[in-house]
């Protein structure tokens, strides 16, 4: 194998949710300068789902229309398209307009549109590209994608953003009374700006773009896949068939196995393919959407510190799992079923603290800081195991089980956005914490 190829598929993998993660992690520095505030995650999360037309108008183009839609265009529009949104950001993000008589942000709403519809598009041609090379790689790719949103919250990090001090304020109960003092959480200022943070996402945009060149034309991806010439997945499917129309012989082998499904290369039965893509839009609705939105919820309580540590080990969680099935690439769907109920376990008691927001279990005591981050990371660790086992799984069956695989990525975070934004942002079933005076008995 190709260490440039691991290379290129793990930048290329880099540009599928990079700009989406990178907005959302400045969050803390954009709001106090936009009139929406702090309603803009509601309106970010809608935006995200509107944004699934464009992954659904590539899985209906390969259903009805197979072979017309070149993928590799595609890929190629979306990620310039990405690229110069996320530098137009740099400079219109804090721009507004008057809309029904109260000035309104639009260049960042109408900017993060298409970031979300780059992002969610990429599910549903990043992954089908991944064909073209070896297995190996498609592990790689999915480094990458982790790294998307591993990176982008390192440099927040650096940057400062969403850093908290607590500092004493004062308060008078009434004009008699001696002033009381209390701690006030105090957001620090940024090493540097929110404009020069969305040229750095439109800088790994840029990588992405050129990752993906080189694997299209250099030498040596060609040599190491030299019938691969990737143009729209269908190309390759009628090679295969013609290979096997040749292969095949006049009289099947006595004892030969019997294709269990029409579903890619009929090594499953449909039951184990509806099981996989259960356990798909299961594991992405809840790493996606479902516990992110209660992240702060379920940490803020324990402190700011726990907050911070566990958003950062999360994010790392991510690429390790990748890691770590480049060499345990195992397909079994009974260990795929045990990890999910295990990741979901963990997942179920990270929402239970979040329930019990501002006071969950122990959140006076270090050892509640301790579990609520080590949950975090187990919950993460897991699930992501799983989605990239589905993912060699899937790649295994075929181009068309890949786009199958970036829809129901998209269907499961939807429906995890559907059930979490009611709860979160329109009954307010959450409370939070404040990191500087959690008061509990």
């Amino acid at each position: 194998m190709s260490l440039l190829t691991h290379l290129l598929s793990c930048l290329f993998g880099l540009g599928s949710w990079v700009s989406i993660n990178g907005l959302w992690v400045e969050l803390p520095l954009i709001v106090p300068q936009i009139p929406e505030g702090w309603f803009l995650p509601s309106y970010l999360s809608v935006l995200i789902q509107m944004a699934n037309v464009g992954p659904l108008f590539v899985t209906l183009m390969h259903r009805f229309k197979p072979g017309v839609l070149n993928e590799a265009a595609v890929v190629y529009v979306i990620i310039a398209l990405g690229t110069l949104a996320s530098f137009l950001l740099g400079f219109f993000w804090k721009e507004t307009l008057v809309v029904a008589g109260a000035p309104r942000s639009v260049a960042l709403l109408v900017l993060t549109f298409f970031l979300a519809t780059v992002d969610c598009t990429s599910s549903v041609t990043f992954l089908p590209f991944m064909m073209r090379l070896q297995p190996q790689y498609l592990t790689s790719y999915f480094i990458g994608e982790g790294v998307s949103g591993l990176l982008p919250a390192m440099v927040a990090l650096i940057q400062g953003v969403g850093v908290v001090r607590c500092v004493n304020a004062t308060q008078s109960t009434n004009r008699t009374s001696n002033a009381t003092s209390e701690l006030q959480a105090q957001y620090q200022p940024a090493r540097f700006s929110a404009e020069e943070f969305f040229f750095f996402l439109s800088a790994m945009m840029l990588v992405c773009l050129v990752a993906f060149i080189l694997l299209n034309y250099h030498p040596s991806v060609d040599r190491e896949n030299p019938n691969s010439r990737y143009t729209n997945g269908v190309k390759q499917k009628a090679q295969r068939g013609r290979k096997w129309a040749e292969q095949k012989p006049m009289m099947e082998p006595y004892g030969q196995k019997k294709p269990r499904s029409s579903f890619g290369s009929g090594s499953y039965s449909w039951l184990q393919v509806s099981y996989i893509f259960v356990v798909l839009g299961w594991a992405n609705a809840l790493t996606n959407v479902v516990l992110p939105s209660v992240q702060s919820y379920s940490c803020l309580p324990y402190g700011n510190n726990a907050y911070h540590l566990s958003a950062s080990l999360a994010a790392v969680a991510n690429p390790l799992a990748c890691f770590i099935t480049m060499f345990f690439p195992i397909r079994s769907l009974v260990v795929m079923g045990v990890l999910t109920v295990c990741g979901s376990a963990v997942g179920a008691f990270i929402m239970g603290m979040a329930v019990l927001s501002p006071c969950p279990l122990l959140v006076h005591d270090s050892a509640g800081a301790v579990i609520i981050v080590l949950s975090w990371v187990l919950f993460v660790l897991s699930l992501s195991y799983v989605k990239v086992m589905i993912g060699l799984i899937l790649r295994d069956e075929g181009h068309g089980a890949l786009v199958c695989c970036g829809a129901v990525v998209q269907l499961g975070s939807l429906l995890g956005a559907a059930t979490m934004f009611p709860l979160v942002s329109v009954f307010g079933f959450f409370s939070s914490g404040d990191p500087c005076n959690t008061r509990c008995p």
